[in-house]
């Protein structure tokens, strides 16, 4: 309705109408129409993960049935020959690859398996100590595979592959190495000596061989190379190294002394070896010499002469008058050609390491032995992780050779190191091989190294209570400091130990004396002395040198170094008794017990104990002893004194002083 301004209604005013429930139901399903179209649109970005991962599956399901479905033209049930199983693929996942060793985190991660399992099993094979950080070596990982059904396949480099030569040719009779052992001073150097018509044991230390000598001699019966070995028995690797690299044995015995220690382990080394023995009974020329009985004695050692019907070839000889030598150089040569010694001088030439060293001045020699192929200069030689064009090459005289044949011992220059007696030598073709050989070494040895067990509760406390010497060793070859190094080691008892912290060859460095003074330790020089600085940062430094050139010598000093660090031990050994009658307090002195001695006797430096209902209450010095007002020596038994107890006033009537001195006992490695 409309009014006008006096209040009158003039008409009806037209209102616009609300929508009705029909509108509204309209405009409902409006909507959903839109919203049914919008969702259609956008159906599958708006799912879920879960369904399009659903989707997925369905897809992948379909096209394996579609996979499954047999080519056109062939049968249900027929297989297609190029097909891998599922059995095949599985034996292929089954197999590790080890490079000679492998770490245990490394092996668990190839199988598959937790780390704890791999532990358990090893637990289980005694090796304890092991972390996963340790590594195991090929035979080891290949039994633990086994144990969960996985099969091991060494993929280590092949040396063989740089160092074998296929141009061998024709195998010819070549010369017999000969090695010499025996018991120091027996005569083997001297022996020697007069075979080669050389002074060569005038040059050695106090007459005793301290390193391998080798040398290639013409006789009568055709050339023969000799290894002079030391007779010292603390230079036992160095005899088994010989026997090793050796044809025939001859075992120098003195007529006049028989069989010793060092001679029973020379036959041992000779018999693993595995090589033939011929014995040289020297020094018959000697009145005292009794060829027959060393004989017995050698029979008690299983070498029975033919003489008594067994296989030994003995021959009587003496190095002094030369008798015997002519007949000791046919058995030798008689037992060679029993042996048919054959080697081929065609090819690489490939060997052993005899002995090393380095020379101020011409840098690393190693004295090498040629076993098979012929050694030129100029080529390029590997020894373990040493390696070099070969420069020169010296024999036994001195004289500059430009080849070398099978059995010849020669003195090699041109290695950048000093190579350890005993290992092997091979001629590579180039330096870029000599490079992978070396390379592949040094991985080798640095993975080795890292198979080690931890120690256990029982090593530690037992390094913790033993005392330690620490030495560090320079010697002149490297055979010496090897078995010097040995020979100091096995000098360890129960109560000290020997720890050569570092064993080298040449000269005494200022390195040697840092070393020594980080680690306690002491330098012990054998036939080599101090250069440079050395002498003085080791007076700084309060670092021990000592320098020998016997080995006798080197092994008593280290005996004395080790009874050093041994504290003396104290022995009580009783004097006699004193009953406390009465109690005097004087100035300046303390309390002064009257005391009546009733047994041996009592000293103004003896130890006392206290003695009080049975018990000891006090244990001290004697800090006053006087007879009267005179101090006194000593008070025997039947006499009267007093006795001031130092820092101990609170003596007693009654009480019994027991006197007594503290022996020292010298302290023994035993």
């Amino acid at each position: 309705m409309v009014r006008n301004a006096s209040g009158v209604i003039v008409g009806v005013e037209k209102r616009r109408s609300g929508p009705s429930i029909k509108g509204f139901i309209q405009l409902n399903q409006t909507r959903a129409r839109q919203q049914v179209i919008i969702t259609d649109a956008n159906e599958e970005p708006q799912r879920g993960r879960a369904s399009q991962r659903k989707q997925r599956e369905e897809r992948i399901q379909q096209q394996g049935r579609k996979r499954k479905m047999p080519p056109r033209g062939m049968r249900r049930g027929q297989h297609q020959p190029s097909r891998v199983t599922t059995q095949e693929m599985s034996e292929a996942k089954k197999r590790i690859r080890v490079n000679e060793v492998i770490q245990i985190a490394d092996l668990a991660h190839q199988m598959g398996k937790k780390a704890g399992a791999i532990m358990r099993v090893l637990w289980g094979m005694g090796l304890r100590g092991l972390t996963i950080n340790n590594a195991i070596d090929f035979e080891t990982a290949e039994l633990v595979a086994g144990e969960f059904g996985y099969t091991a396949e060494n993929v280590a480099f092949q040396e063989d592959d740089l160092i074998t030569d296929d141009e061998r040719g024709e195998m010819l009779p070549r010369a017999p190495v000969v090695t010499m052992m025996g018991h120091v001073d027996h005569g083997k150097t001297s022996l020697l000596d007069k075979i080669r018509s050389a002074r060569v044991a005038e040059g050695e230390s106090g007459g005793i061989t301290q390193h391998i000598g080798a040398y290639k001699v013409s006789t009568d019966n055709g050339e023969v190379v000799f290894l002079d070995t030391p007779g010292h028995e603390a230079f036992s690797a160095m005899r088994s190294r010989g026997a090793n690299v050796t044809d025939v044995v001859v075992l120098v015995v003195a007529a006049d002394d028989g069989v010793m220690p060092t001679t029973v382990e020379a036959i041992k080394h000779a018999k693993k070896a595995s090589v033939p023995i011929i014995v040289a009974l020297n020094k018959i020329d000697k009145p005292d010499a009794n060829p027959g009985r060393v004989k017995q004695m050698l029979m008690e050692h299983g070498l029975v002469g033919e003489e008594f019907g067994g296989e030994t070839i003995v021959v009587e000889v003496s190095a002094k008058t030369g008798q015997g030598i002519d007949k000791l150089l046919e058995m030798l040569a008689l037992q060679t050609e029993m042996l048919d010694l054959k080697a081929s001088a065609h090819g690489r030439a490939e060997g052993v390491v005899l002995e090393a060293r380095v020379d101020k001045g011409r840098g690393p020699i190693a004295t090498i032995l040629v076993r098979g192929g012929t050694l030129h200069k100029g080529e390029i030689m590997v020894a373990n992780e040493a390696s070099g064009k070969v420069r020169a090459m010296l024999n036994d005289r001195g004289k500059i050779l430009r080849e070398v044949g099978p059995s010849t011992p020669v003195e090699v220059l041109g290695l950048d190191g000093a190579p350890s007696a005993g290992d092997r030598f091979n001629v590579v073709e180039n330096e870029k091989a000599a490079k992978q050989l070396i390379s592949h070494r040094r991985e080798q040895r640095r993975r080795k190294e890292s198979v080690v067990s931890g120690p256990s509760i029982k090593d530690l406390i037992k390094r913790k209570k033993t005392t330690a010497l620490k030495i560090v060793l320079r010697a002149d070859v490297d055979g010496s400091a090897e078995a010097l190094r040995q020979a100091l080691v096995e000098l360890s008892t129960a109560k000290v130990k020997v720890d050569v912290i570092f064993a080298g060859v040449g000269a005494i460095t200022q390195t040697d004396v840092k070393k020594a003074s980080a680690g306690d330790a002491v330098i012990i020089g054998f036939n080599t002395k101090p250069v440079g600085k050395a002498g003085q940062d080791a007076e700084a430094e309060k670092v021990q040198i000592f320098t020998y050139g016997v080995i006798y010598d080197a092994l008593d000093k280290t005996r004395e170094l080790m009874l050093g660090l041994l504290e003396p031990e104290y022995r009580e050994r009783e004097q006699g008794e004193a009953e406390v009658r009465a109690l005097f307090p004087i100035p300046r002195l303390g309390v002064v017990a009257g005391c009546r001695v009733v047994k041996g006797m009592v000293t103004r430096h003896s130890n006392i104990r206290v003695v009080r209902n049975g018990k000891i209450v006090h244990k001290g010095t004697v800090g006053s002893l006087r007879v009267f007002k005179d101090d006194v020596k000593e008070v025997r038994e039947g006499f009267e004194c007093g006795i001031v107890i130092k820092d101990f006033p609170e003596v007693e009537p009654m009480d019994i002083l027991q006197a007594f001195e503290l022996e020292t006992i010298p302290p023994t490695l035993d």
